[in-house]
């Protein structure tokens, strides 16, 4: 096989050559792993960004979510005014996607607010504030194996189109999640509860809407009226649509006449609850998933207001993914401590996020009002594996939790964190697990995070 030779160095075995080694590398270019490639940068880290697509996002672009989620306070009565509770990293993001026009004024989600942001704009905002903070960063590029000492991680083998190599580095970032390079050192995680996870969901956009009958029947709400619940229940148990969703989202875009369409679940076609880290899952997914944003399209254009000439443009590029692995860590974010809005002298992320839990048999919503709770930092440390952290859905939290702390704002906030706990291991030569949460805080509200 050809080798990888980039920089010309071949591993001791002389057969795997050494890309480079760094200080930290970050696996996976989400909102979680930017974020924590962004900061490790700026705090002054050699730091390298492995992605498996052409660009960053994750699910926020590649499952075109095309949603900022998690940044506002839960009233009963939203139309009072957006609050805002999560700042930091999220907020500069925030910032910079609005000064470029690729995001909406805060839209009433149901009982919150959200932004819907432009996929096109967030790769361009992700891209130059990683080369502005000095990031290495390596697209086309998927991690196929890690390289252990015992418990500790040395090294990531990576795959792309140029063969095989080895990356070094002091610490590592799992931000891919899936917690995939926690699963291929070894580590101990788990599937949600007891196997059972979250639908993953087609998104995708109509064009060509007249927008003032479309918002007029949806009542100021991106959440859908009660009365097409009950249209959207009937038609499907009729048979006349295959309509699994009866609850259905759908936000205003930053392009006139287009629509953001969250509204697909997908299960197996034998009623199988799908786990999209079995590739003959995921492809059933993306599939039936494809199928699925055809007939509510057909739906939408039969049935709702100002939808008769609107058309289906694109869908994301991948299935959206809303839970796979958690690992098993230091600490568990458990769902009384969300439900009770717990706070923590060692909370270094604030979520007011709802539990949304996309279940077929047991869906849930459970809102949050006028309160946060704080994420403890070692949820984000795995309870044995030295010399990595991860950040983003990947944390260890129970089941209806991660349905509350698994979105976007909350995401940037655990890269945000992962980086500062990643250079204080490195400048003080401690390990992660023995890093107090109450320092990690400190030098994230020095650096804008509001805790």
């Amino acid at each position: 096989m050809e080798k990888w030779r980039l920089n010309g160095v071949v591993a001791d075995d002389g057969q795997t050559p050494i890309f480079d080694s760094y200080d930290v590398v970050v696996c996976g270019g989400g909102p979680a792993g930017v974020a924590a490639a962004v900061t490790s940068g700026r705090l002054g880290q050699k730091t390298l960004l492995i992605e498996k697509n052409g660009f960053c996002g994750g699910a926020a672009v590649a499952g075109l979510s095309a949603t900022i989620c998690g940044m506002y306070y839960g009233k009963e009565d939203p139309t009072t005014g957006a609050e805002q509770v999560v700042y930091g990293f999220t907020e500069e993001f925030r910032q910079r996607m609005e000064a470029r026009g690729g995001l909406t004024e805060p839209q009433v989600y149901g009982k919150t607010h959200v932004h819907t942001h432009d996929p096109i704009i967030w790769r361009e905002v992700a891209d130059d504030m990683l080369l502005e903070a000095g990031v290495t960063c390596l697209y086309h590029t998927i991690i196929s194996g890690v390289v252990m000492d015992g418990d500790a991680v040395r090294a990531v083998e990576v795959e792309s189109s140029a063969g095989t190599s080895l990356i070094k580095a002091k610490k590592f970032i799992d931000a891919t999640g899936d917690a995939a390079v926690i699963a291929r050192a070894g580590f101990e995680f788990y599937y949600g509860d007891n196997g059972v996870i979250q639908n993953p969901t087609m998104m995708f956009r109509m064009a060509n809407v007249d927008m003032e009958p479309f918002l007029e029947y949806f009542k100021g709400d991106t959440i859908c009226p009660p009365e097409m619940i009950k249209d959207l229940t009937e038609k499907n148990e009729s048979g006349e649509y295959s309509l699994p969703r009866n609850k259905v989202w759908v936000f205003p875009s930053t392009h006139d006449r287009v629509l953001m369409m969250n509204t697909t679940r997908l299960a197996g076609q034998d009623g199988r609850v799908l786990n999209v880290i079995n590739p003959v899952d995921r492809t059933e997914a993306e599939i039936y998933g494809r199928r699925s944003t055809r007939e509510y399209e057909r739906y939408f254009r039969e049935h709702v207001p100002g939808c008769q000439d609107a058309y289906l443009f694109d869908t994301g590029t991948e299935v959206g993914v809303r839970q796979t692995r958690s690992i098993k860590g230091v600490k568990v974010l458990t769902n009384e401590h969300v439900v009770e809005c717990r706070k923590c002298d060692d909370g270094v992320v604030r979520s007011p996020w709802p539990i949304e839990l996309h279940s077929a048999s047991a869906p849930k919503l459970h809102w949050l009002y006028n309160d946060y709770y704080e994420i403890p930092y070692l949820t984000l440390v795995p309870e044995v594996g030295e010399d990595i952290i991860v950040a983003g859905r990947n944390l260890c939290a129970e089941h209806e939790a991660l349905a509350s702390a698994r979105v976007t704002a909350q995401c940037f906030e655990y890269g945000h964190a992962a980086a500062v706990a990643a250079d204080i291991s490195i400048k003080q030569d401690v390990k992660f697990r023995d890093i107090k949460g109450e320092d990690v805080r400190a030098i994230m509200k020095e650096r804008g995070s509001a805790l």
